[in-house]
């Protein structure tokens, strides 16, 4: 109930200010107006007419008094009306009439008018001499003969004389407008158009008297004859169709054209393969073959594979001359034309520039437009090759796309398209983008891809596109009125990012909606083509390795060839089991077995024994061995083993490299210190090439 009375208050308000502003004393009455009305047999009151002040509430009062009486004693009071009947006023004077308005706040009189009631008879409208009851009369006579209209009124019934006349007519189609005053009782139309409907009034006076009213309308049909001109044909494109299919459209006939009623259109169809195809569409009755939208026709068969049509309009009397037009476009002529327009609610002007020259082979211009939705509005006016501009009057609704074409039609009746552009009344802001999509990514670029607004989305005519990448870069990416799918390249991305883009489009009312879409940019990597490099080069450093040590020999070390490739053969000094075995046996000088740890290897207790080699000479004589000379032996499990002399069996005396398979099967590089047969079958090559000797061990 509050808010109910919130929305009372103003207007209560407004009632109370009205009534305020209402109080006080009246306006004077305006635009007094009196005469007297005659009817067949007399003239019996007089009327008086006059414009009240609708916003103060007051009563008027009609007075009158003779010219010549100034003490106001004869006076008469009426009602709105204004009637004054005959007894009531003078028949051979003049009398001053006026109007007084009044109120609780006062009164106020208007101005006064001198009248005299033989001067203000107004008689009764004029009748036509031809019958009223006929909606339409016919105008039998020829051609060649003029129109002519008759008519009568009662002023001699009321013995007066017949004063002026006026009179005035136009076309069924408002193309022609006519007036003439100081007639008599009759008029003509010297040359009415053929088959034309002329509606005529009448008005008239008697002697010095009011004009009367404008008589009823009488509409009268010239005679008819063969049409003239050609029809107005042209083709209706759908442009949004996959096929782009063209259907012929026609214009009614002007009246000044057709003289007459069109009975049929001729239609003539030329397909490409030569054949002709006949049809005739009733102008009449509705059709299959058509469809008729008050002002022109459209042919319902597509003009698919048709290369020439031409039309022709009949009436009773003869047909126009046939109207040809070549269907398929002929391309782009040479004169472009760049269109301007400019779209109201109301109207559209197109207006262009004429060319620097004229071509003599072009006879006219066509500029057409066509709505860009379900509902498709179509129009086209043909103009001379010297015109600059076209209008045309509709409605034209906000945010609604407007395709506006020019064409050039030659004296072949060839059609060539010069220009089309796209128009709106109202632009606002568009919608959104309907897709918008990563296309590629790489490490550092990515490429996005969206498809234009629809038309019927568009709300104005776009002007570019805006992207943004994250809050770092927006990029204004222009288009053009026919533009496709559009697609930007993003470079000099971070790999292995996340990133959020959006798109919006942008008319002359501002962007739209934001469209946003995330990717991830891939890691960073060798390129295909530096991979396909690196590859063949390994490859061919290890074959001149290869190479090299295949020349140097299999017995010998090449320099060139890493030490990592060789087989690995263990160093003895370079377990910590030896040199924990060799400080033990310097600190305790016994040669008993040596106990020591490594973490992981299996290795059995070394015993060392010294004793006196004996060698056998040339002549079968025995003799000690030297020490540098001898061999020491060992024992492993039980079991006796000859080491490999330090001097001869090794190829390096620091490292102890030498191959196992070299000191095991080579007979050539035994030094003359080998041991005897006996001792070849208890030492093993393994332990010859592997086990240190005394001099290794207790050595520096």
């Amino acid at each position: 109930m509050a808010t109910q009375r919130t929305r009372l208050v103003p207007h209560i308000l407004l009632v109370l200010l009205s009534t305020c502003a209402a109080a006080g004393p009246p306006a004077p009455p305006s635009n007094l107006e009196c005469y007297r009305p005659c009817d067949e047999k007399e003239c019996s009151l007089i009327r008086c007419k006059w414009t009240p002040n609708p916003k103060i509430n007051s009563s008027y009062h009609l007075y009158w008094m003779p010219a010549n009486n100034m003490d106001g004693s004869i006076t008469s009071e009426y009602s709105s009306d204004g009637i004054i009947y005959r007894e009531q006023f003078p028949s051979d004077g003049d009398f001053r009439v006026w109007v007084e308005a009044s109120n609780q706040y006062g009164s106020v009189r208007s101005q006064e008018i001198l009248l005299n009631a033989e001067h203000i008879i107004k008689p009764p409208p004029p009748t036509f001499s031809s019958s009223s009851q006929d909606p339409l009369q016919i105008y039998w006579g020829s051609q060649e003969d003029p129109l002519e209209i008759h008519w009568g009124t009662i002023c001699n019934n009321l013995q007066r004389q017949v004063g002026t006349c006026d009179v005035r007519y136009n076309t069924e189609d408002n193309q022609k407008f006519g007036f003439e005053d100081g007639l008599c009782s009759t008029y003509s139309v010297l040359d009415p158009q053929p088959g034309t409907i002329y509606e005529f009034q009448v008005r008239c006076a008697c002697d010095s008297s009011l004009m009367s009213d404008w008589s009823k309308v009488l509409r009268i049909k010239s005679p008819e004859s063969a049409p003239v001109g050609e029809v107005d044909v042209w083709r209706d494109c759908d442009v949004s169709s996959a096929g782009h299919n063209c259907f012929l459209t026609w214009k009614n006939l002007s009246i000044s054209q057709g003289r007459g009623l069109i009975l049929v259109y001729e239609i003539s169809i030329i397909y490409s393969d030569d054949n002709v195809k006949q049809m005739n569409v009733s102008a009449l009755e509705s059709s299959s073959l058509s469809a008729y939208n008050e002002t022109m026709w459209r042919l319902s068969s597509s003009l698919k594979d048709v290369s020439t049509v031409s039309v022709s309009a009949y009436n009773a009397l003869g047909a126009t001359n046939a109207t040809h037009l070549v269907v398929p476009l002929k391309g782009k002529d040479g004169n472009d034309q760049t269109i301007h327009l400019l779209i109201t609610d109301q109207n559209l002007t197109v207006s262009w520039d004429l060319p620097p020259q004229f071509s003599d082979n072009l006879k006219q211009y066509v500029v057409q437009y066509k709505e860009c939705s379900p509902r498709q509005t179509f129009d086209w006016i043909k103009v001379d090759t010297d015109e600059t501009e076209v209008y045309f009057q509709g409605t034209f609704k906000k945010y609604t796309p407007y395709r506006v074409s020019m064409f050039a039609v030659s004296n072949m009746n060839e059609v060539y398209q010069l220009s089309t552009a796209i128009g709106y009344s109202a632009q606002g802001a568009p919608s959104m983008v309907p897709t918008f999509k990563l296309l590629s990514v790489t490490a550092t670029d990515a490429t996005l891809f969206w498809e234009p607004v629809p038309f019927s989305k568009q709300n104005g005519v776009i002007s570019n596109y805006l992207v943004g990448v994250e809050k770092q870069q927006v990029y204004n990416v222009t288009v053009t009125p026919e533009h496709g799918n559009q697609t930007l390249e993003l470079k000099n991305l971070s790999p292995a990012h996340d990133y959020k883009v959006w798109i919006s489009a942008v008319t002359a009312a501002g962007p739209g909606v934001k469209v946003t879409q995330t990717f991830k940019t891939k890691q960073s990597s060798l390129s295909l083509l530096g991979f396909l490099l690196v590859i063949p080069v390994i490859l061919l450093v290890c074959f001149v390795f290869f190479l090299l040590n295949a020349i140097q020999g299999k017995g010998s070390v090449c320099r060139f060839w890493p030490q990592c490739v060789y087989e690995k053969i263990p160093d003895p000094r370079n377990s910590h089991i030896f040199r924990q075995a060799k400080n033990q046996i310097n600190e305790s000088f016994t040669w008993n077995s040596i106990r020591t740890y490594e973490p992981h290897p299996k290795i059995s207790l070394l015993e060392i024994v010294e004793r006196t080699p004996i060698a056998v000479d040339s002549n079968g004589l025995t003799r000690p061995v030297m020490k540098e000379e001898c061999s020491q032996m060992d024992y492993e499990d039980g079991r006796r083993v000859d080491v490999v002399p330090e001097e001869c069996d090794r190829t390096d005396h620091r490292y102890g490299k030498g191959e196992y398979s070299k000191m095991d099967n080579s007979d050539e590089e035994r030094n003359d210190c080998s041991s005897s047969s006996e001792e070849e079958h208890y030492t093993s090559g393994y332990e010859k090439h592997f086990m240190p000797s005394v001099l290794e061990i207790l050595g520096d």
